[in-house]
């Protein structure tokens, strides 16, 4: 079997770099992207912060009053059916020193109508 050559990888990359930002010039679709990107990283804001808490899924599980399976959905990566009690909940269980604090993402164009209200 002939073994194929491999393309210079730095052209790969480049043109992937290429290709990213023409797709993020689109406000539409940067929007998205970060809609995206913000609902990933919940997920693992979410486990990193029991984890510092010291405590298991289970154990959390039993502070809320649900099954370790819903913890388990909750910390899932890309979950997105989030409700603010429950959000309030898991945060509650994590004991003092925890946490959460909600931030408005608002485009500069509406930003500017904001302050002239």
């Amino acid at each position: 079997m002939a073994e194929r050559r491999r393309k210079n990888p730095h052209a790969d990359e480049h043109g992937y770099s290429q290709w990213r930002e023409r797709l993020l010039g689109n406000p539409k679709t940067r929007a998205l992207y970060e809609q995206e990107a913000a609902k990933k990283e919940l997920w693992l804001q979410l486990v990193e912060a029991r984890q510092a808490a010291g405590l298991t899924q289970a154990q959390l599980a039993e502070r809320i009053g649900v099954s370790q399976a819903q913890v388990a959905r909750i910390e899932q990566r890309g979950y997105d059916s989030y409700t603010l009690k429950t959000l309030r909940r898991y945060v509650d269980a994590l004991g003092d020193g925890f946490s959460m604090d909600v931030q408005l993402r608002v485009p500069p164009r509406r930003r500017a109508k904001l302050r002239t209200v």
